[in-house]
């Protein structure tokens, strides 16, 4: 290569590759050794770094390994009961007592040891007590206030309850994960798994596995058979979700879900033939033996408070340990209303019915919440006619169709959506109200023009309280407060934000007013009768409260549901207008609240007319949220048919303004068609 015509600095370089360089010339550095060089220097950093910070937490962890000991066994053993409160400080129940007996692991069947191990760690035989991915997920967790997390090994799990607490903290975690790398070098796995079993918490106040075979399968550990034994296994991660005695729909189908995901991990770590596996079948267990104490609604009362608590992050071993002070909203003098207006409905001993008062049928279930719009507060709850023979809350359960008192939730939907109130519509906003999005017979066909939903009691009061409550989201709430040990813990607020606009949430609500009290307090309404004619229902509304009453039909024997029929026993209108104020202080009967021509109602909207069945419905000028006026139209209604499908009433208006309409809809009428600011049917 020529060096003609190169620059100096150029011919330098390649002189340098050459090995020649005059006297007294420098050594020049290209660009790319040197950033070469910045390059390894940087990544040498880094490496330093790297084992500097390893070093760090190897130091650490060793300091830690060393300082801390395997504890004594907690007292959890010795735990104290638990004190539930009225809402005025008088005692509703006390509760505590553990049914707890260890057995050593020779009593416990094999098939029974290797479902509770594919249950819960399928890795349990080889790994080294502790999962680090697991336990990291669980600092991070509590660090983010995301509450419980699973992935925990059997090992830890095991040093949580037997040796610690089940508060959600690092430091109890940190102390888990080294207590239980000692408690693995230290013991066999067999002793880990004895004391595993023996320390766990099923449910039904049972703690270890003898205690839960005696609850569940009403036999000895000894006797249980595999599929037995994988129920219980199940149970592990939600006792009593899981407790098919008091299980919804959801429950039972997850713990059945649950139960096969054992058996089919057990055919695959070998431990169970697959053959043996298809013949296998659920068995559902006996029902709880009655706690004492929780008789009538007590029991009621418990289970709804459990569910907010469990829902709050505390654990339901940590609950069953006791030494908890729990106070609810309820309200002693209101919740005896409600006992004594639903027992006196049914045709219920006890309560007092007047003479006359047909036979009680068996066949008739009620449940019933009454809450505080403004605050969310359940004042009242009524789950059955007794906790001891009746587990499941008739209050909380979802297997009931909403039938007619859905309907002001599509009218919700289609005035947050202009007029549109399709499926994906009502879901959303079904679910922005409370109601579980997921929950049966939204895929059913016509499933929110009839109402097909499944919900609850609890969550139609707190539908009915956000739409009295300008839309603000109201989340029911029976806990007021709870501590333990001096220290209280801090519940969720039962009011939240906006669920809907407050102008959706007046116009909602004007479409179900219908009546008064002598004092001036304006009554709204919705009710009627579920498509399968097995529920009906009753949600009256004041500014200071709202109540849903359920009324189902279910086999006494067989727990399946069935049609109500016909009966001469109280309607769920009769009992709420004997708890609200009685039948004298408002006219409700067996259907819709009235205004007479003219009557006020609260200072809000005129009653133009009273309309009956067999008329036309006339809808007036209406000013919309854009300021049109909509075209008047006629909406018929043919004699003879029933408005059971309907909220049975109407009035619709701006509220605070001269508009006012009144109208009367048949059975599948949709709220998008019968409002004025909606765009069609």
């Amino acid at each position: 290569m020529s060096a003609i015509g190169l620059t100096r600095e150029t011919r330098a370089v390649a002189d340098e590759a050459h090995g020649e360089l005059l006297p007294g010339q420098p050594r020049l550095r290209t660009g790319k050794r040197a950033g070469g060089r910045g390059r390894l220097f940087t990544w040498r950093k880094a490496l330093a770094c790297a084992i500097f910070l390893c070093a760090l937490v190897a130091g650490a962890f060793s300091y830690l390994y060393v300082a801390i000991d395997i504890p004594d066994a907690n007292q959890q053993a010795k735990a104290e009961s638990n004190l539930y409160l009225f809402s005025d400080g008088t005692r509703l129940a006390r509760t505590g007592e553990i049914n707890r007996e260890s057995v050593p692991l020779g009593r416990v069947p094999v098939d029974v040891r290797y479902a509770i191990v594919a249950a819960e760690n399928k890795d349990f035989y080889s790994d080294p007590g502790i999962s680090l991915t697991g336990t990291a997920r669980g600092i991070v967790n509590t660090l983010l206030g995301k509450g419980k997390q699973g992935g925990s090994t059997i090992t830890q799990q095991y040093v949580k309850n037997y040796y610690l607490s089940q508060e959600q903290t690092v430091s109890r975690k940190v102390k888990e994960l080294v207590i239980s790398l000692k408690v693995d070098r230290q013991n066999s796995k067999d002793d880990i798994l004895a004391g595993y079993l023996n320390s766990s918490y099923y449910g039904r106040r049972a703690y270890g596995i003898q205690a839960a075979a005696r609850a569940y399968h009403d036999k000895d550990v000894e006797d249980l058979t595999v599929e037995e034994g994988a129920y219980l296994a199940a149970l592990l991660q939600a006792p009593s979700q899981y407790d098919w005695a008091i299980a919804g729909p959801e429950g039972k189908r997850l713990v059945q879900q649950r139960w096969n995901y054992v058996l089919d991990n057990m055919v695959g770590e070998g431990r169970l033939d697959s053959g043996a596996r298809q013949r296998l079948r659920f068995r559902v267990p006996v029902a709880p033996k009655p706690a004492a104490g929780l008789g009538r609604q007590a029991g009621y009362l418990l289970d709804a408070a459990r569910r907010e608590l469990t829902a709050s992050g505390i654990s339901e071993q940590e609950l069953a340990s006791g030494g908890w002070r729990i106070a609810l909203h309820i309200d002693p003098q209101k919740q005896r209303a409600l006992e004594r207006a639903i027992a006196t409905g049914l045709g219920g001993a006890g309560a007092g019915p007047p003479a006359g008062t047909a036979e009680l049928d068996a066949n008739r279930q009620a449940g019933a919440v009454s809450v505080d719009p403004g605050t969310g507060r359940i004042l009242a709850l009524y789950g059955g006619r007794d906790y001891s023979q009746h587990y499941i809350s008739n209050a909380t359960r979802t297997d009931y169709q909403a039938g007619p008192t859905f309907e002001p939730v599509a009218l919700a939907a289609a005035l947050e959506n202009d007029g549109e109130n399709g499926l994906t519509e009502v879901r959303q906003t079904a679910g922005d109200l409370g109601i579980d999005p997921t929950a049966s017979g939204f895929t059913a066909p016509q499933a929110t023009t009839l109402g097909l939903i499944g919900v609850s009691p609890l969550e139609m009061a707190g539908v009915y309280a956000t739409f009295g409550n300008q839309g603000r989201k109201v989340t029911p709430s029976i806990v007021k407060s709870v501590q333990r040990d001096g220290t209280r813990t801090q519940m969720p607020g039962a009011v939240g934000g906006q669920a809907i606009t407050a102008r959706t949430a007046d116009i909602v609500t004007v479409s179900l007013s219908g009546g008064a009290f002598d004092d001036g307090q304006s009554v709204a309404s919705a009710s009627g009768s579920s498509d399968d004619r097995k529920a009906q229902w009753f949600i009256g509304s004041t500014p200071d409260l709202v109540t849903s009453i359920g009324l189902f039909g279910e086999d006494a024997k067989t727990q399946q549901q069935v049609s109500l029929g016909e009966s001469s026993q109280g309607s769920p209108a009769d009992m709420w207008a004997m708890y609200t104020g009685g039948a004298t202080e408002a006219d409700v009967g067996a259907g819709p609240l009235r205004l007479e021509p003219g009557e006020s109602l609260g200072g809000q909207v005129q009653a133009a007319q009273a309309l009956g069945v067999g008329q036309n419905i006339d809808l007036g000028d209406l000013p919309a949220a854009d300021g049109e006026v909509h075209d008047r139209e006629r909406l018929p209604l043919r004699s003879g048919d029933e408005p059971r499908g309907s909220v049975d009433q109407h009035r619709l208006g701006e509220v605070g303004e001269a508009a006012e309409a009144e109208c009367l809809l048949d059975h599948g009428r949709r709220a998008a068609h019968h409002l004025g600011c909606a765009r069609g049917p």
